[in-house]
């Protein structure tokens, strides 16, 4: 086999391969030979047929099922005699193909690029600090109270915060229109979900009343017939619901607690497993932010187009489109993030292989059972990943990520910045 690679632009290579005709002709024969003995036709017993019968009707399509095998097989032999590493997959065209002669094709394909890793200790973070404070804890505490608020039925007109039950009927130029009505709807007065103008109106209110709420639809309303509209909504009022929040020891007894003091440590310790993980995927995208700036060199399309299908079937997954109706996704869509998603890869790769890093299995252990912390029956969430070595890989893979941003951030140049609670989660939210 004789082998000459051209580079013909950036990371593109093209193989011209030649093939000697025994390779071809021989495994062609051995083909037929193995067809004849099985092949039935009219007019011969089965494995009678003569060789030059089944080779002027087989030989042919034989032929083309051969080249195809020995194409394969000499092009990934050639690529390891020229300790070359393709991205992707090769197109191979046929240059010389005839019976009795050498076999000559050209395989174009791109290679993975040189990545030359910067120094790291030209890399600045800013590296976020926080601490779950008495007061975070307070807040989150009432939030949990309001989760669990129920309302009870007053005797009294309706204020900021109240619960009211009504009946509405939306009309636009004495006419009602589609989607402008309701029975019994429950509505927090002061809880902006309705559009501007409506609850403001019903301040006031009490059970049994009749309220005519003129509103207007703002000019950006999701429905193009009602935008800028003047609408009169007809409203009766049924009740009028105070909120009553359950007492922290309610609270405690509602979720399973102890006690109080149980269930603010459980809250906390929640809590900070959270702004921990959200402090960890700020300085993390920050560190890969970093390795994707201060690195420069061409990206294999090849790769870039797998990524672009791999992201393109994860939206229409999302979209949970019926059978049938695939929306059709432009590429455009994702190129831009598919794009720094293989870089970024290649430049996470070259690192762990520089630097020979490895996944420590205490560090996945740790992070397996970080991942099933928040589930009731922790070990049977570990058991499932350690039970399946693909599941335990991506979990590596996470871990061997987590080995580079350390050890970024042991290089890199790191200032802190102390921020609240609040700042962190509301902003991750």
């Amino acid at each position: 086999m004789q082998v000459s690679v051209e580079t013909s632009n950036g990371l593109e290579r093209k193989m011209i391969i030649d093939v000697p005709s025994e390779n071809i002709d021989g495994a062609v024969q051995k083909r037929l030979q193995e067809l004849a003995r099985t092949v039935k036709m009219n007019g011969f017993r089965p494995g009678k047929v003569p060789f030059s019968v089944v080779k002027k009707r087989y030989g042919s399509s034989v032929r083309q099922e051969v080249l195809g095998e020995v194409m394969q097989r000499h092009y990934f032999e050639a690529v390891q005699q020229e300790k070359l590493m393709p991205a992707g997959y090769p197109q191979l065209e046929l240059i010389e193909n005839k019976d009795g002669a050498n076999l000559k094709f050209a395989a174009t394909f791109e290679v993975y690029p040189e990545v030359e890793l910067t120094d790291l200790s030209s890399v600045e973070i800013a590296k976020d600090v926080a601490e779950v404070a008495d007061e975070d804890l307070s807040k989150m505490m009432d939030t949990l109270r309001e989760q669990r608020a129920s309302w009870t039925e007053v005797k009294r007109k309706a204020k900021d915060g109240d619960q009211v039950v009504i009946d509405f009927k939306g009309m636009i130029d004495g006419e009602a229109f589609q989607g402008g009505e309701a029975t019994n709807f429950p509505l927090v007065l002061g809880s902006n979900s309705m559009i501007p103008g409506f609850e403001e109106q019903l301040v006031g209110a009490g059970a049994g009343s009749d309220v005519e709420v003129k509103v207007a639809f703002p000019e950006d309303y999701h429905v193009e017939d009602l935008k800028g509209k003047d609408a009169v909504f007809e409203t009766h009022v049924h009740a009028v619901n105070k909120k009553e929040l359950p007492t922290v020891t309610e609270l405690a007894e509602q979720l399973g607690a102890d006690d109080i003091n149980s269930l603010k440590e459980d809250v906390k310790s929640n809590m900070e497993r959270e702004l921990k993980n959200a402090l960890k995927a700020r300085v993390k995208g920050q560190v890969m932010d970093q390795l994707v700036s201060k690195h420069e060199f061409d990206t294999p399309k090849a790769m870039i187009d797998q990524e672009i299908e791999r992201m393109r079937q994860e939206m229409v997954q999302q979209m949970r489109a019926p059978q049938g109706e695939t929306p059709d996704l432009p590429a455009a869509l994702f190129e831009e993030q598919a794009t720094r998603r293989v870089k970024l890869g290649l430049v996470v790769a070259e690192i762990i292989k520089s630097e020979k890093l490895k996944a420590d299995a205490d560090k996945v252990r740790a992070q397996v059972e970080d991942l099933a912390a928040v589930y009731e029956q922790p070990q049977d969430v570990i058991d499932w990943y350690y039970g399946d070595p693909q599941r335990l890989r991506e979990v590596e893979s996470l871990v061997l990520e987590d080995t580079v941003v350390d050890l970024v951030l042991e290089k890199a140049k790191v200032t802190e910045n102390s921020v609240s609670f609040d700042e962190v989660l509301n902003q991750k939210r």
